[in-house]
């Protein structure tokens, strides 16, 4: 509800803008990825074959809601942007997927594996930034 003047000073500073954005995205009541797709989503990035774990990833996004689908796909294609520009802003693949993983990809309960969901939930992160074009 609130009206933001995005001329104003305090926004031209990246990291504030970006912080903003990982904290709307982090306070959904449900991440961009639902938590009804966040186990088949870990299991897709376990596949072994290439090919397999592209399709059933692209298959994945497919199925998600409208909203979440759409939001996702303008939301990676701005990530990708981002990693065009690696060379001055340091954002690599890997670093977006470090930022964005936990955030956009999370259990619906803390468990005490948490950590090792982290790698996967990077490793999704960073699949469909590098396969934006077959998965969209």
């Amino acid at each position: 509800d609130e009206q933001l003047d995005l001329d104003d000073g305090r926004w031209e500073d990246i990291h504030v803008v970006t912080g903003a954005l990982k904290l709307f995205l982090r306070e959904l009541p449900e991440p961009l990825v639902p938590f009804s797709h966040f186990d088949k989503f870990i299991a897709a990035i376990k596949i072994q074959d290439p090919s397999l774990r592209s399709r059933c990833i692209r298959d994945l996004v497919l199925s998600l809601p409208p909203a979440h689908h759409d939001t996702m796909k303008v939301l990676f294609r701005h990530l990708c942007r981002v990693v065009e520009h690696k060379e001055e802003n340091r954002m690599s693949v890997q670093s977006v997927a470090i930022v964005f993983g936990p955030t956009l990809l999370r259990p619906a309960s803390e468990e005490a594996s948490m950590a090792m969901h982290m790698v996967f939930q990077n490793q999704v992160v960073e699949h469909v930034l590098n396969h934006y074009g077959y998965i969209f």
